[in-house]
């Protein structure tokens, strides 16, 4: 393979010497186990930084607060799913403008590593995929050589890399290579024939004017690595004869080339119902990063700002023996840059060791930004399960003799109501209630009466559902986020059959609610709001898959960031100015606040808009913005 990559390299120089002088010569030395730039050895450190976490406002700051740190490139994923949200949809503005974020980037002294998937994993729902191949193709076969997957990869190739090409480095941009898949060694498939399709189609807008790459954990190049594409690992600290060993085993596959860690981890990922937020020694990172770039390595930090997952974005693992774990809303990483885009200890311990082996930009660093207090008290304003409401919300109504997934009703995310009758002629006290395949939190009512949760995390299937509650079962089925790494098609809602006692329901009634528009939401909830009642004490606490919401000023003080504390409250979202801030989950943490960004408010005439699905406020908790995140 390093013959035939090596011919390729001098074909790549060759092509490049034929540009203007504008651009830069950048391709590999495989003799010399180097990139070169310009004729010269060269060797980068970068950062991940994945725009469709921060908001467009902060992106300047946080950029220069890595080149201020000594790195030389950044990395980021494209996210094909929230560019094409919908089949023929393509939005390009405000968090999309990966454009904007590239010429930013390179403005700031940093070259950029694409990676553009179309699978890029990173956490996100779907592994950054659009859920809409799961309805238009329900048996579609994704990453393979599936005819129909590979017309919707160059159809969105199409649309992105054309706008990528004046961004590649032999065309005078800031972009110096782009990855070909995302860890395919991990995936089942090992299909040659979809990878080296995929090469020659990111080929096809590349032509040699940046160096292509795939990314594997150690030893999984065997289905991961791809013919005349270098070959990168991923991996965090360890102990110098384990790193060694990673690149020894890489060495039987790809004996001359740079050796590249494309993802070394400072922190981890976190998952809902996990007892502690994830953590990493700083000075195993150092240390090993020391070692690494003494070496010549040329690293990639994973992540060095790692942001949050905003809506619904957030995705989901399986653990174990197969378990389903969902994601947090942050994903802070324990990065060098937290949440809030400032350095932490880790940031300067990196820092550091980064400036013993790269010159320093002699940038200023600015320190941690002032973060500000204030207090609301939000009213309820009605339920999702009024059925005027629900009929005014629900984007979609759908009769079926068995219940649908998110999918086959063409929805990304938010929740969907399942309703059914229960035969009259089960007369068992309590009935049992099992449903086969809930995706992937389900809250069960019988009339309107709630009786409890089914859950895909905790494996609970079923319930006991009382004989006096009504004969209309109706089950709200949440989407936590599809499994972004292993499982390719991970369908949500109800995909089993229903059973009570024994007898399967059938006819069926399903409702769509994306949860995608707050401002119709609280419309149609100001408009049914004398469904609610008062007493002495306030407001009546309304039930389960509740809106509750709250207008609020600032007052005189500057704009800054802050963060939600949703102490006391259940499980749910929350919008603040028609922006879904992220998932909230304290009862079980690690997460207890979410993330606000000053560039969200406003100092007067500010909306806070809360569904609470699962549990009945009564007291209504207060919501207090404070000063510093809560974790564990």
């Amino acid at each position: 393979m390093a013959n035939r990559v090596g011919s390729l390299s001098a074909c790549l120089v060759m092509l490049l010497a034929a540009h203007s002088v504008d651009t830069h010569l950048f391709s590999i030395d495989y003799d010399n186990n180097t990139f070169v730039m310009d004729g010269k050895p060269f060797q980068y450190v970068a950062g991940s930084f994945h725009y469709f976490r921060a908001l467009p406002e902060s992106w300047a700051s946080i950029l220069l607060l890595m080149r201020a740190a000594g790195l030389n490139a950044i990395t980021t994923y494209v996210e094909w799913s929230l560019h094409n949200p919908k089949d023929g949809v393509y939005h390009w503005t405000g968090m999309a403008d990966v454009e904007r974020f590239v010429e930013l980037a390179g403005r700031s002294g940093l070259y950029v590593i694409l990676r553009p998937g179309p699978y890029i994993c990173a956490e996100r729902d779907m592994g950054g995929l659009p859920a809409w191949l799961l309805n238009k193709y329900p048996d579609i076969l994704l990453r393979t050589n599936d005819i129909r997957y590979l017309r919707e990869v160059r159809s969105w190739y199409a649309q992105l890399m054309s706008r990528m090409q004046r961004f590649l480095i032999g065309q005078g941009g800031p972009i110096i290579m782009v990855q070909v898949e995302n860890e395919y060694g991990s995936f089942y498939a090992c299909d040659h024939k979809y990878l080296n399709w995929l090469r020659d189609e990111t080929e096809r807008y590349v032509m040699g004017n940046a160096v292509l790459f795939t990314n594997n954990g150690p030893g999984l190049e065997g289905c991961g690595a791809i013919e005349h594409v270098l070959s990168t690992l991923d991996f965090g600290p360890g102990t110098e004869d384990e790193i060694t060993g990673f690149w020894d085993t890489l060495r039987k596959t790809q004996p001359k080339g740079p050796l590249v860690n494309a993802e070394y981890y400072p922190g981890w990922l976190t998952h809902w119902q996990e007892p502690h937020m994830a953590r990493t020694d700083t000075k195993l990172v150092v240390d090993s990063l020391d070692f690494m770039l003494r070496n010549r390595v040329n690293v990639n930090i994973y992540m060095f700002y790692g942001g949050t997952n905003y809506g619904f974005t957030a995705g989901a693992n399986k653990q174990g023996a197969g378990e389903y774990a969902a994601d947090i809303t942050s994903y802070d990483y324990d990065a060098p840059l937290d949440e809030s885009g400032d350095p932490t200890p880790k940031y300067y311990a990196i820092r550091d060791t980064i400036l013993k082996y790269f010159p320093d930009p002699k940038l200023p660093i600015a320190p941690p930004a002032s973060k500000m207090a204030l207090r609301v008290t939000p009213q309820p304003m009605g339920s999702l399960l009024d059925p005027v409401v629900l009929q005014h919300l629900s984007v979609r109504t759908v009769t079926n003799h068995l219940p649908m997934t998110f999918e086959a009703l063409n929805q990304i995310s938010g929740l969907v109501l399942y309703e059914a009758l229960i035969p009259d002629d089960i007369r068992t006290d309590p009935r049992k209630l099992t449903v086969e395949g809930v995706h992937d939190r389900a809250y069960v009512f019988v009339g309107d009466r709630f009786v409890g949760v089914l859950s895909r995390e905790n494996q609970i299937a079923t319930l006991p559902l009382p004989l006096d509650g009504g004969q209309t079962l109706r089950i709200m089925v949440e989407s936590q986020g599809r499994i972004n790494f292993g499982t390719a098609n991970d369908f949500k809602g109800i995909v089993g059959n229903v059973y009570v006692n024994t007898r399967e329901l059938f006819n069926w009634t399903m409702y769509s609610l994306p949860l995608e528009d707050s401002q119709g939401i609280a419309r149609e909830m100001r408009k049914h709001r004398k469904h609610l009642r008062r007493h002495a004490g306030g407001w009546q606490a309304v039930a389960p898959m509740s809106v509750y919401g709250a207008q609020f000023d600032i007052g005189g003080v500057p704009l800054l960031d802050t963060y939600l504390d949703m102490t006391g409250w259940g499980k749910g979202i929350v919008f603040i100015n028609g922006f879904n801030i992220g998932r909230y989950w304290p009862t079980v943490g690690p997460q207890v606040t979410l993330y606000v960004s000053k560039h969200l408010l406003s100092l007067q005439g500010n909306n806070l808009l809360i569904i609470e699905y699962q549990k009945e406020c009564e007291p209504i908790p207060e919501v207090n913005f404070s000063q510093s995140p809560k974790f564990n």
